[in-house]
């Protein structure tokens, strides 16, 4: 149960600590004191939204922290223990701490953990009843939750033996269905992958290549623009085409100026300088001819490296930008080409396989449809005799398990193939109707006090909150109401904010709700009342505007006293009750 909640710096709330014990709590106040910030307070434990229009004007950060000291629970020892939670002596401090910045810190015995955990973690311990649940009764999805929530360990094995079998067969329907999809335009396809894995394995392209061969035609080329030139020079300096060259010019020369050297020995030095000039030009046609051979190539590489470079070059501009990038395109291909080659054994493969995954949901299924329609019996005999308690004794209440019209096998979901409605029929003669189109604002707080105490029952929620549970209720209703609340308080410790003084009396602990103005500021404050302010507060009730009066006093006190009674014949052993209900009898 909750020992303690701590709320810091929340709307009008400064500061508040409240101590909290067994039975029944009533949290009363003129409307408009605060009471829903207590309720904003416990949602935030809960994991809710935390709305930074919820810190105090003027203040940084707001605080709410919940002390509990749980009960026995091997699903929450297991879960703190899977988590490396130990309670502190037997507490569970659960605390969060939110700020205008936006930073939100959430802790479990000093321990910083996440919002999520902390919302897992509370959810074991408290549940809270607010005005939005009531979205709950026209929210179908949400109705076959909670049947699923009071069903036994076997309605939840089941459960999750349908969310297996369902992921399964989902898995082998989306393959199914897109080899479904393949075989339609398989021979086209087939067609063009024979195309394109014909170029790539025609190409046989290998990593690095692209740069390997263009370094290789560039040094062909080089060879080839240098060779060529040594060529030309060698032509025009010696052995020429027409004995035209420079050596055999040279030559020449030097013999037509020997015959001159009979005239003028002038002209035997001008031969002996051609002659020296034809050995010289010698050396370096002779050089040429050495370095031209480091330069010689093959055409027929270059033409093959140029050729290989443009095929790699296209594979690349289509399937790159790199080897390895057209590498992985050909193995895709290979593998979609080696599937759609033995589609047709692959296909009927997973035409059995999914026919079988989906036989074996199917069975799953209706396992769990036998098992939700057991719990939904449980569910409406313990909802018309809750209902019965509390002035409803008339209702009749169903859980529909609806049919496809035509008959037609509905697609299997996570959830298994169930589609239910809670219809009620509140009068004698009325037909069954959704809850939620023909409830009232009573009927409604009713069957919402009443699905949660059949939950509690079920599920052994340690802590019930209920906000606006007296929606729309009074008289002897609101006297059913607070007996109902009481009786679960017995078992749970049960937290009510109220403004019907039946209900207040019926509680074990009251608490005022009040605001007042401090150093020019308004604050809400929470106190727990004595009696005299009990019977001062349930007086205030029941005089509403016109003032407390003697007679409201009165009234008051007896209704206390009233509650009084019933809660010590409440505590007797079961046959002393019984004599005491046949002896009023």
């Amino acid at each position: 149960m909750i020992k303690t909640l701590t709320i810091r710096n929340i709307a009008l709330i400064e500061s508040v600590t409240l101590q909290f014990h067994h039975g029944l709590h009533v949290l009363s106040g003129e409307t408009g004191a605060g009471k829903s910030i207590i309720v904003d307070a416990v949602s935030l434990i809960l994991g809710g939204r935390a709305d930074r229009n919820l810190i105090r004007t003027g203040c940084d950060k707001a605080y709410v922290e919940a002390a509990f000291e749980p009960s026995p629970d091997p699903k929450l020892d297991a879960f703190l223990a899977q988590e490396g939670i130990e309670p502190d002596d037997g507490i569970l401090v659960l605390s969060r701490e939110f700020s205008q910045s936006g930073r939100n810190t959430c802790r479990i015995n000093g321990v910083m953990v996440t919002l999520a955990l902390l919302k897992e973690t509370s959810s074991f311990l408290l549940n809270l009843h607010g005005q939005s649940e009531y979205q709950f009764l026209a929210d179908e999805e949400r109705q076959l939750s909670y049947l699923d929530l009071l069903g036994n360990e076997k309605l939840k094995e089941l459960k999750e033996k349908v969310r297996n079998d369902y992921s399964q067969f989902i898995t082998s329907h989306r393959y199914y269905a897109k080899l479904v999809k393949m075989n339609d335009g398989k021979e086209n396809r087939i067609g063009q992958l024979s195309r394109e894995l014909e170029d790539l394995r025609r190409c046989a392209i290998q990593p690095g290549e692209e740069k390997r061969i263009s370094d290789e035609a560039k040094r062909l080329n080089k060879s080839s623009r240098i060779h060529d030139h040594l060529c030309r020079m060698r032509r025009l300096l010696g052995n020429g085409e027409d004995g035209r060259d420079s050596l055999h010019n040279l030559q020449e020369a030097a013999k037509g100026l020997r015959d001159l050297c009979a005239e003028d020995q002038e002209f035997g030095d001008l031969a002996q300088q051609c002659e020296s000039l034809y050995y010289s030009l010698e050396e370096i046609v002779r050089t040429l001819d050495q370095v031209s051979m480091r330069y010689d190539y093959d055409e027929q590489a270059l033409e093959n490296a140029e050729n290989r470079l443009e095929s790699v070059r296209k594979l690349l501009r289509k399937y790159g930008p790199s080897e390895e990038d057209v590498l992985l395109h050909q193995e895709e291909l290979e593998k979609e080409f080696e599937v759609l080659s033995g589609l047709d054994e692959r296909l009927e493969q997973a035409r059995r396989e999914h026919k079988q995954l989906l036989s074996r949901y199917r069975q799953s299924a209706r396992e769990l449809t036998e098992a939700r329609k057991a719990t939904a019996s449980f569910f409406e005999q313990n909802m018309m005799h809750e209902l019965a308690d509390l002035g409803m004794q008339h209702t009749v209440i169903r859980v529909s398990f609806r049919e496809d019209p035509e008959k037609k096998p509905l697609m299997p979901t996570a959830e298994g193939d169930d589609r239910i409605s809670f219809l009620i029929s509140p009068n004698p003669g009325e037909p069954l109707k959704p809850i939620a189109a023909i409830a009232s604002g009573g009927e409604l707080s009713r069957l919402m006090l009443a699905l949660k105490t059949v939950e509690s029952g079920r599920t052994g929620t340690q802590t019930m909150i209920f906000d606006e549970i007296d929606t729309g209720i009074s008289g002897r209703i609101a006297q059913a109401v607070a007996e109902k609340l009481f009786r679960i308080s017995r078992r749970q410790q049960v937290i009510c904010i109220s403004h019907l003084p039946q209900i207040a009396a019926a509680g074990d602990h009251q608490y005022l709700v009040a605001k007042s103005a401090k150093d020019g500021r308004t604050v809400t404050a929470v106190h727990e009342m004595d009696g005299k302010e009990r019977v001062d507060d349930i007086a205030r009730m029941i005089s509403g505007a016109q003032g407390i009066s003697e007679n409201a006093l009165a009234y008051a006190g007896q209704m206390i006293s009233g509650f009084s009674e019933k809660k010590e014949a409440f505590s007797r052993p079961a046959h002393q009750q019984e004599q005491s209900k046949q002896s009023d009898g």
